[in-house]
């Protein structure tokens, strides 16, 4: 098994920065998949931001530009670093993990306000 601890959501005004990080552990793959999702109330789940073992990435479009994720393979860390942040970024946001086997590992979210 794998589990996920979030950390560093909170409050933050528009145009504002917050760093998010991930740390897992556990039976983690060397080839596997980790990203962060969010949820804003009464909307879907949505990807955000994945990164491969190998370091290959991929953004949703509404974040491209204002986010940066990063893995360190060797800590087990995935940063998530949110820059311009806008008030249609507040949601709980969860870090994910997946990998070969198919197995999928969710942290328990952390929450993202962002004040116009």
């Amino acid at each position: 098994q794998v589990q996920l601890v979030e950390s560093g959501g909170g409050l933050v005004q528009a145009g504002g920065s917050l760093r998010l990080s991930c740390a897992a552990s556990g039976s983690i793959f060397s080839t596997s998949i980790m990203g962060w999702y969010r949820q804003a109330p009464g909307k879907q789940r949505e990807l955000v931001a994945s990164i491969t073992s190998s370091g290959s990435t991929n953004y949703v479009d509404s974040v491209k530009g204002r986010f940066t994720i990063s893995r360190d393979n060797a800590k087990n860390t995935v940063p998530l670093q949110m820059n311009s942040l806008k008030p249609e970024d507040t949601a709980v946001y969860y870090c994910w993990y997946g990998d070969y086997r198919g197995y999928e590992a969710w942290g328990q979210g952390t929450q993202v306000t962002v004040s116009s």
